[in-house]
């Protein structure tokens, strides 16, 4: 494990936090009704959280755990919280969310809980990625002491390199051109780059 250190998040957070098959059923629930997470209930954003859990849909399916996460998972010797901001409009949190869930069903040491971003912004401006409030980020914590272990997100190192490298020089392409080059990548890697990222994290 990297460095351990105190969080801002307490036990008050996660009696309002919720767990992956709630968060499903919420999201579907609220598309039933036209909506999506958040106050923002635009044609975009419902159109966003449709693909979106076509999105899951396909990665809950297609995703395994490699060997190296299976065997790190064993290493695990402490109860954690694997605490992971998110709104459902948010297409990494539609890849790399399922993923999480999938590792924390392999292991009777993680519970993962999920916030609303925008319901919690407390602890979202205290995980800010190059200022913004990127999702979805994991705050890995103690469950007993509630003290930090890790910290990983809002994506795949490979992937936040191309919005970094966009952000610096667009080069005549759009946001949704990296969208869509993004979403691309995700497919092909199926989860084994951001299993890799947890793996050195897990072992510190």
């Amino acid at each position: 494990m990297s460095e351990i250190k105190e969080s801002v998040i307490t036990k008050s957070h996660l009696q309002k936090a919720i767990s992956y098959a709630v968060y499903r059923k919420m999201i579907d629930d609220l598309m039933a009704e036209g909506k999506t997470t958040g106050e923002n209930h635009s044609e975009n954003m419902i159109h966003y959280t449709k693909m979106n859990l076509q999105r899951m849909n396909r990665v809950e399916k297609t995703v395994e755990l490699s060997d190296e996460t299976v065997e790190a998972l064993k290493g695990i010797d402490i109860k954690m919280v694997w605490v992971v901001l998110t709104e459902a409009w948010c297409g990494d949190a539609a890849q790399n969310i399922p993923v999480l869930a999938k590792i924390a069903d392999a292991s009777d040491n993680i519970e993962l809980m999920l916030l609303l971003r925008d319901e919690n912004l407390d602890v979202m401006d205290e995980y800010l990625t190059n200022g913004g409030r990127s999702i979805p980020k994991l705050v890995a914590l103690d469950a007993g002491s509630m003290d930090e272990r890790f910290v990983w997100g809002p994506r795949p190192e490979p992937a936040q390199e191309m919005m970094n490298d966009f952000k610096a020089n667009p080069d005549g392409r759009t946001k949704q051109d990296l969208v869509i080059d993004i979403q691309k990548w995700y497919a092909k890697d199926r989860g084994v780059t951001m299993q890799k990222e947890l793996v050195d994290l897990m072992k510190g």
